[in-house]
């Protein structure tokens, strides 16, 4: 089973990728902002740890955090309060980010036991950041212009300018992502395109069913 990170910057069409590959590949798809949102939902491992870390940093106006008891926890209410403190935000990324990797790792080696999978895609948008290139065997950036990334972004989830200039900042550049990544698949243009070169991509490999070797000969 082959590991393989996919990453890129926002609105670049990383779910459209993954899901052509779930549809022609014998696969396990993992992303980690999947897994995080699980591991922070009742009754996973960073749930209580979480809100008594929020609890920590309420001040007087602020909403309430658990609207019902025992439920999950307000996500827009518990972003306001690690936005306005960086030694939350710090806390926060302690507590989640190695549950995640113990997660993930746990997924992959799952995976590899069951022995029905060729390859184990793993998405993040940080993937390089947080140290995921020792997990896997190779890592795809998924390419779009910046241009189309912001139309995109704009038209399925209403962002501003502001907002994605923020977004954009905090991710790592073009070159950075090119320089850590194996495969670049340049998802600009039309999904045919995307999906040969994607095809390419598999074919070095040489791993993909055969069925669908057949169909896009």
């Amino acid at each position: 089973m082959r590991k393989i990170g996919i990453t890129g910057g926002v609105g670049c069409g990383k779910s459209t990728v993954l899901d052509f590959l779930r549809g022609h590949t014998r696969c396990r798809i993992l992303k980690s902002d999947e897994a995080a949102r699980a591991l922070e939902e009742p009754g996973g491992i960073c749930y209580a740890p979480m809100i008594a870390l929020l609890e920590e940093y309420r001040k007087p106006g602020d909403g309430i955090l658990v609207p019902e008891k025992g439920g999950p926890f307000d996500r827009a209410e518990a972003a306001r309060r690690i936005y306005r403190s960086a030694a939350l935000r710090a806390r926060v990324d302690a507590l989640i980010h190695p549950a995640v990797i113990r997660f993930i790792l746990q997924e992959m080696e799952a995976a590899e036991e069951e022995g029905v999978y060729d390859y184990f895609f793993l998405e993040a948008a940080l993937l390089i950041e947080n140290g995921f290139l020792k997990f896997v065997d190779e890592m795809w950036y998924i390419y779009c212009s910046e241009e189309i990334r912001r139309a995109r972004l704009r038209a399925s989830r209403g962002y501003s300018d502001d907002k994605m200039d923020a977004m954009m900042r905090a991710q790592l550049s073009d070159a950075e992502f090119r320089k850590y990544c194996d495969i670049v698949i340049d998802n600009s243009g039309t999904a045919a395109s995307m999906e040969r070169q994607v095809m390419d991509a598999l074919g070095r490999n040489r791993r993909f069913r055969a069925d669908t070797a057949d169909r896009m000969a």
